[in-house]
């Protein structure tokens, strides 16, 4: 339900208009050194309000630390953090109660939990959650480090445009929402996954489609491989540490790493709440009728989903990591960074 991971096993909570948001990890190993200025930059990456295209709401998203780091290092206790609330206007959503937005978990959440659910914002299946999985990946990108694995993403295109800022105009032009496509990329060490259920990709896949708006993923040359013939798509073996000629493969095969680089690309949605006027069930009639959403919403999500991405990449990787043994439940005072 909320929670994920086995070594590594994180749990998110709140809602969007509620109090706060939050997430407990569970697992991380003691002796990392943890300060909320490790949090900054990636926090401001994933904010609203700072680019083109994002929706102008606006918060500190300072994380409040609530147990399991002590003098400014965890303690191998699970980690509480929480991330308050305050720009909220739940006033813009007492007007849409009466029309369940489509392609919105609106009729769902509705549908599933009786009416009780927090309808404010998307409630708790709000984009606003994903700041709790960049915390994550603050800390899982940190103990990588010690490994020296980094995870990068970055966005490939917007509306089908590489030229960003012309796919993201045409949306403005438009005045409607749109989607985009973005890669990510990691050097990860062989012999992580678990062949069937537990595959590498099985695993990423899962934590990826708990990033709202997601609709597709692949790995390496992922749908193009159907127009392929197999000696175009094998990658040929050409040392004894797995290295392969091309990646087609996106460094999984078997469901396990091969040592090659970690490539795959996941397609965002456009937002649900678009200004256009649409028809949807009217709750209140039992007809369809015509509506607008109003009120702040991004865009295109795709720009704030890059951090996100690596986010639950990194925390993938790093319950792959432990279970594998590659990291352990102690960080080492001799390892660079720790104090």
């Amino acid at each position: 339900m909320n929670s994920f991971g086995r070594l590594f096993k994180i749990t998110i909570f709140g809602e969007s208009h509620g109090e706060s948001v939050g997430v407990n990890i569970d697992g991380c190993p003691a002796g990392l050194p943890l300060t909320v200025e490790d949090f900054l930059v990636d926090i401001e990456r994933r904010k609203g309000g700072t680019q083109k295209g994002t929706t102008p709401r606006k918060e500190d998203d300072l994380p409040i630390f609530k147990s399991g780091i002590f003098n400014d290092k965890t303690t191998g206790a699970p980690i509480t953090i929480i991330f308050e609330n305050k720009n909220t206007r739940s006033g813009d959503y007492e007007k849409l109660r009466d029309f369940p937005r489509p392609s919105h978990a609106d009729f769902v959440a509705h549908d599933k939990f009786g009416g009780y659910e927090d309808y404010r914002g998307g409630g708790h299946f709000s984009g606003r959650l994903t700041v709790c999985l960049v915390a994550v990946g603050v800390i899982a990108k940190k103990l990588l480090k010690y490994e020296h694995i980094s995870v990068a993403a970055n966005i490939l295109e917007i509306g089908g445009e590489k030229d960003l800022e012309k796919g993201l105009q045409k949306a403005i032009d438009a005045k409607d929402s749109i989607g985009g496509i973005v890669e990510c990329r990691a050097q990860v060490p062989a012999r992580l996954g678990e062949p069937f259920f537990d595959s590498a990709e099985s695993l990423i896949s899962h934590a990826v489609f708990a990033i709202p708006a997601v609709r597709a993923i692949e790995f390496g040359t992922g749908f193009a491989a159907a127009r392929m013939f197999g000696l175009e798509h094998n990658d040929a073996i050409i040392d004894t540490d797995g290295l392969t000629r091309t990646n087609h493969a996106g460094g999984i095969v078997g469901g396990i790493t091969n040592g090659n680089e970690l490539v795959f690309r996941i397609a965002i949605k456009p937002t649900a709440s678009t200004p256009k006027e649409q028809n949807t069930l009217n709750w209140k009639t039992g007809e369809v009728d015509t509506f607008s959403v109003k009120g702040r919403h991004d865009l295109c999500i795709a720009l704030r989903v890059p951090v996100v991405l690596e986010a639950v990449t990194a925390m993938v990787l790093v319950d792959l990591m432990l279970m594998e043994q590659k990291l352990y439940r102690l960080v080492p005072a001799s390892i660079p960074g720790s104090k």
